[in-house]
């Protein structure tokens, strides 16, 4: 039998393979505060769907905490955590950002999750790990409206902050490959016409995004996601990543434009897209919508170099059959 590896393996490159591979992540609220309930709650998950690759998603606060940002869980359907405590209140507080080992508290608990996961899951398994960009941390740590503030009138005091983060979070996926993990999901957050200019995210996000995935280049499953609407889809060519993950059915371009586009391949060959299912979908509609907008993304792709997915995580409140229909999606 084929493994999951070896299915995408096979994907990556291009080639027929046995089934469309499927892969579909969500948040595990509550669960998602220790690194030993968390990684069990991924692991039921995985047993229960059989998914290509496992997602590993904390709560997005895992990178900020040990800098002192607190949040809460309030029930948000996605499984989001709400911030109560920011770190960063004056351009000043960017300059005195102290710069983080893996080994501070939070970061080390996340480790601890991955080399858990790697034991249990097995090779056959790929794993990735969630890494958000140095900017979505400064989301986090400030606020958005604060973040925006200091961006436009203390350009200086930012980009100091956002080289801290970004050597912080540099050395932490070093130390996540170390325990195993196939590669990381980067998720890129501002770069959409509705938040920042495409000029201010050469400048604040790409050159720390860059610095980020640095340690990355080796592994073989990482993933770009480009969060959001109106996405400057241009950035894409800024990262060797084979696989690029985006709301495909909420902003442009669709997965066969992408895919058509030389502009935006790699190694002169298409890479590989996925997506293809709304999350409102996946919660709202039936398991035969799940399954015709499958198809539709098969269509589109010619069912290579395609990973049906969501344009982002999973709603803890989709319904079992529906997920059970995205796992089944091109099995014919």
């Amino acid at each position: 039998m084929i493994t999951h590896r070896e299915r995408l393996q096979a994907c990556l490159a291009g080639e027929t393979t046995d089934r469309i591979p499927v892969a579909l992540w969500r948040h595990f609220p509550v669960d998602d505060q220790s690194p030993e309930r968390l990684a069990e709650a991924i692991l039921h998950w995985q047993r229960q769907y059989e998914f290509d690759f496992v997602k590993v998603t904390p709560a997005s606060s895992f990178c900020v905490k040990d800098w002192g940002v607190d949040d809460v869980w309030e029930g948000h359907p996605e499984g989001t955590r709400r911030y109560v405590k920011r770190a960063i209140f004056s351009p000043q507080d960017w300059i005195s950002l102290p710069e983080l080992d893996p080994t501070a508290p939070h970061l080390a608990e996340q480790l601890a999750c991955l080399r858990y996961l790697r034991v249990h899951l097995g090779p056959d398994t790929p794993i990735i790990q969630t890494i958000f960009s140095p900017l979505s941390q400064a989301k986090n740590l400030a606020g958005p409206e604060t973040l925006l503030t200091h961006l436009r009138l203390s350009p200086e005091a930012l980009l100091k902050g956002l080289e801290t983060i970004a050597r912080t979070t540099q050395r932490f996926v070093e130390a996540a490959l170390q325990t195993g993990i196939d590669g990381i999901f980067y998720a890129i957050q501002h770069a959409q016409a509705g938040l920042l200019s495409l000029a201010e995210y050469q400048t604040f996000g790409l050159p720390f995004d860059r610095q980020v995935i640095e340690p990355a280049q080796e592994a073989w499953l990482n993933v770009l996601h480009i969060h959001g609407s109106a996405i400057y889809f241009s950035i894409v060519s800024s990262f060797p990543f084979p696989v690029i993950n985006w709301h495909d059915r909420e902003t442009a371009p669709s997965l066969a434009q992408a895919q058509a586009d030389p502009a935006f391949w790699l190694n002169g060959a298409p890479r590989v897209v996925c997506g293809g299912l709304r999350q409102d979908t996946l919660v709202f509609k039936t398991p035969e919508q799940v399954d015709a907008e499958a198809q539709d993304a098969i269509q589109q792709t010619g069912g290579k170099r395609f990973i049906l997915s969501t344009g982002c995580v999973v709603p803890i409140i989709a319904p079992h059959g529906n997920l059970q229909t995205a796992r089944k999606a091109g099995m014919d």
